[in-house]
């Protein structure tokens, strides 16, 4: 611990001594803001952590057998979703006016400066933000098909599902497209820091790849956490970086990034809080499980409106996210008929609908985020607006990534071995199988 903490000192030091004067020195002379750059950068660097620990997270959940394939899975995901974003992504999501694809303009990062902006930040750094998320939503995918895809499938998938799912909900929710211009027929819509570009794209896309490769064989373990404290070292790391995911959103240093500090900190204890009553009630015990599944269901469920609402309705929001998840990971679970091996749907899935629903109930124009009140300010087209932005993600992003799945495994089948790993390979475990490489030596 006392090396750790060292090693976190001297990489401060660093950063307060090169990185942040070289970061004013390149920017002082340009139309953007000094403190903003740096804070966004901080966030960037705290959200793209959050992938790493996806592994940590999703690891420690599984048979001991997954946990190289786990890794193996997040490391190739960050890189095919991080080039993919910056190779063509941004330029799809976030440039040009079409309903569901942007422009060209920004192809390879063309036209994108490391010193101009649009008066907060640089546009390679907001780039590069956005980018990070393009790839924690990558990550949150496979957590559903876990056990039993085969790596280069889920390498193949991402590099498809970049481009025609995340690519395409970021336009059309963030970048003008069609679930943004819904405001123009009276149904507006708003999602501060990705409820349905990011929870329930991701939650349903993998319900969908789920559904095309099909379930684990019922001749292995499922639902046995093998390694407690590295899934709690990963929830750790996945609630610090949300604060950059959440506060970074706000695109700079200023009253709404600390709205959205505040509102993350006590949804995610509220809905904790609630979870350990509601599973204590349910089955007369806690798990640490548990804690971290109450953990995320409350930060899910507020990332939608985290800069939109106040402090006091995040503890309303936290908590109905809590009983959303946890019963919704039930339903899941044993009624549902789909292998989702890590929740997905559970939390991000369910949680992100609810979140982005909250926001047409506690939405208020008083920070001036948003010019949309929700029910709680008389207004009810927020929420309307809201439900057809839920369901048309919901209908998208599960059929093209079915799709997308489906066609994947029909060509590997073809070419001699489908997408899913054969019974026996999935008792080995993939760790073996895929990667020889297990992580612990018996």
């Amino acid at each position: 611990m006392i090396g750790i903490a060292a090693i976190g000192f001297v990489a401060l030091m660093a950063v307060t001594v090169f990185v942040i004067p070289e970061v004013s020195a390149a920017i002082d002379d340009s139309s953007v803001d000094t403190i903003s750059s740096v804070f966004i950068l901080f966030c960037t660097l705290l959200v793209f952590i959050m992938s790493p620990a996806i592994a940590l997270f999703y690891g420690g959940m599984l048979r001991k057998q997954s946990m190289t394939s786990i890794m193996a899975q997040c490391l190739g995901v960050m890189a095919v979703a991080g080039f993919i974003w910056w190779a063509v992504g941004y330029s799809l999501a976030l440039t040009g006016d079409g309903a569901v694809f942007g422009g060209f303009d920004a192809l390879f990062g063309n036209g994108l400066s490391v010193s101009e902006g649009n008066g907060t930040i640089p546009t390679y750094e907001y780039m590069m933000f956005q980018g990070t998320f393009a790839i924690i939503t990558s990550c949150i995918v496979f957590g559903a098909t876990a056990e039993r895809v085969r790596y280069s499938a889920i390498l193949v998938f991402i590099a498809l599902w970049s481009i025609l799912v995340y690519a395409p909900m970021a336009h059309m929710v963030w970048g003008g497209g069609l679930i943004h211009a819904l405001a123009d027929v009276g149904l507006p819509n708003i999602d501060f820091a990705g409820g349905t570009v990011v929870h329930i794209c991701s939650g349903i896309s993998g319900v969908a790849a789920a559904i095309a490769i099909g379930k684990r064989s019922g001749k292995i373990s499922k639902g046995r956490t093998h390694n407690v404290p590295l899934m709690f070292i990963g929830c750790f790391l996945l609630w610090v970086g949300w604060f950059g995911f959440n506060c970074g959103s706000a695109e700079g240093f200023n009253d709404i990034a600390i709205l959205t500090g505040i509102n993350t900190f006590v949804a995610s204890c509220v809905s904790t809080i609630v979870w350990i009553v509601v599973q204590y009630l349910h089955v007369g015990r806690v798990n640490v499980t548990g804690l971290c599944a109450g953990v995320l269901a409350g930060l899910v469920g507020i990332t939608p409106g985290c800069g939109y609402v106040d402090p006091w309705a995040s503890v309303v929001i936290g908590a109905v996210a809590a009983v959303v998840c946890y019963f919704g990971i039930i339903f899941m679970r044993s009624k549902s008929g789909v292998d989702d091996a890590l929740d997905v749907m559970g939390v991000h899935g369910f949680g992100g609908i609810w979140g982005a629903i909250s926001v047409g109930i506690f939405a208020v124009t008083t920070y001036g985020s948003t010019e949309y009140g929700g029910l709680i300010e008389g207004g009810v087209s927020l929420l309307g607006g809201q439900i057809v932005s839920v369901l048309i993600t919901l209908v998208y992003c599960f059929v093209v990534s079915f799709v997308i799945m489906k066609v994947i495994d029909i060509v590997m089948r073809r070419m001699g071995r489908g997408a899913t790993m054969t019974e026996s390979e999935q008792m080995i475990g993939a760790d073996t199988v895929e990667h020889g490489e297990p992580s612990y030596v018996m």
